[in-house]
C-alpha cells in the first residue's frame, strides 16, 4: 500500500514564487475515498495537528488502509504561512468564494480546482478552529438539508456536540456547501481557538476519524480501546446566543464547556479606565456553555457565549 504527496494546484505568483496546494494520499484507490481537509483559514491551526497525527499513523500501517485517505493540511497555504485568516494580498476569505470558476481570477481558479479534485469522495471532513475571538468545544456543524445523510457519520467523530443549522443560515459559498451540493458528503468540524493548537481536542478528533474510517471499511487495524463520546444534538434542544451589553474588557469567565444554570455568572464586562464593572453577564437559561469569548476586548453586541439547552 503506497503513500504519495501530490500537488493539486500550482499557480505562479510574483517574484518567481508559486502557490502550491498539496495532499498526502494513502491507499490503493480501491474502496471508499475519505478526504480530511483543513487550513482554509490561515489563522485556524487546530487541523494542522490532526493532519500530522493522521498522516503519522496511516503511514505507520499502510496495509491497514483498504481504500484511500487523503490529507490536505493547507487549502490556503499563503494564509497559513503568513498567519492570515484570508488570502494575503487579495484580502479575501477563501471560504466565501467556492466553488470558484475555471475562467475567473486566480483565487477563483484555485477554489475551482480544489472542488474538482475533492468531488466524488465518499466523505470529506473539513476541520476548522474558531477564530481568535471565540473558544469552541469539539463539535460538528451540518445543515438541515444534509443532516439526515451526515448525522450518522458525525456521531462517529468523538465530538461533544452536533449543531444542525437552519438551511437559511448556510453560506452557499463555503467549500462544505459547494461539495454537498454536488453530492460529495462533507462534515464541518469546529474546535478550539484561532492561532493555537489544543492537543487534547486534536487527539479526540483523530480517534473519532479512525472510528469513522473503521465503520466505513477503510481502516482495518484493531480499534483504539478508549471510550468515544456520544454527542449532544442541537435538534434535541435550542442554542442561545449571549452578546455583550457594553464595550469593555471581559474578565472572570465561567469554566469553558461547563453546565450552567439560569442566573449563573458567565463573565463580567469591566472598564479599565474607570475601574467599574459595567455588566454582570449571566446565563438566561440552563444548559451547556459550548462557545465562550476567548479574546477579552469586546464591543457592544460582541458575542460572549453560546449555550445549548437540551429539551426537558
Amino acid at each position: 500500500m503506497d503513500s504519495l504527496v501530490k500537488t493539486v494546484v500550482s499557480e505562479k505568483l510574483p517574484v518567481s514564487e508559486e502557490l502550491l496546494i498539496k495532499k498526502l494520499v494513502v491507499g490503493s484507490g480501491n474502496g471508499p475515498r475519505v478526504c480530511i481537509i483543513t487550513g482554509i483559514h490561515g489563522d485556524e491551526l487546530e487541523g494542522q495537528y490532526v493532519c500530522f497525527e493522521m498522516a503519522r499513523r496511516l503511514r505507520a500501517q499502510p496495509d491497514a488502509v483498504k481504500g484511500t485517505v487523503e490529507i490536505w493540511p493547507a487549502i490556503n497555504p499563503l494564509g497559513v504561512d503568513s498567519v492570515c485568516r484570508g488570502i494575503p494580498t487579495f484580502d479575501l476569505d477563501m471560504n466565501r468564494i467556492f466553488p470558484g470558476s475555471y475562467d475567473g481570477h486566480m483565487v477563483e481558479r484555485v477554489a475551482n480546482q480544489v472542488v474538482d479534485d475533492l468531488a466524488g469522495a465518499d466523505m470529506v471532513v473539513d476541520i476548522h478552529s474558531s477564530n481568535v475571538f471565540l473558544y469552541e468545544m469539539p463539535q460538528a456543524r451540518v445543515s438541515e438539508m444534509t443532516a439526515e445523510k451526515l448525522m450518522p457519520y458525525a456521531k462517529l467523530l468523538n465530538l461533544d456536540f452536533i449543531w444542525v443549522h437552519e438551511a437559511a443560515t448556510v453560506l452557499q459559498s463555503t467549500i462544505a456547501h459547494s461539495l454537498n451540493s454536488i453530492g460529495t458528503p462533507t462534515i464541518v468540524v469546529e474546535m478550539g481557538i484561532g492561532m493555537r493548537i489544543t492537543q487534547e481536542y486534536g487527539d479526540r478528533l483523530v480517534a473519532g476519524l479512525f472510528n469513522m474510517l473503521t465503520k466505513m471499511g477503510v481502516w482495518t487495524a484493531p480499534p483504539d480501546s478508549s471510550p468515544l463520546s456520544t454527542p449532544l444534538l442541537s435538534t434535541d434542544g435550542e442554542v442561545t446566543m449571549i452578546n455583550s451589553p457594553f464595550s469593555g474588557v471581559v474578565v472572570n469567565p465561567a469554566p469553558h464547556s461547563s453546565w450552567v444554570k439560569k442566573g449563573d455568572l458567565l463573565s463580567q464586562v469591566v472598564s479599565p479606565l474607570t475601574g467599574e464593572v459595567l455588566a454582570d453577564v449571566t446565563s438566561p437559561v440552563d444548559g451547556l456553555l459550548f462557545t465562550q469569548r476567548g479574546y477579552p476586548v469586546v464591543y457592544e453586541g460582541s458575542l460572549i457565549a453560546r449555550i445549548f439547552s437540551p429539551k426537558q
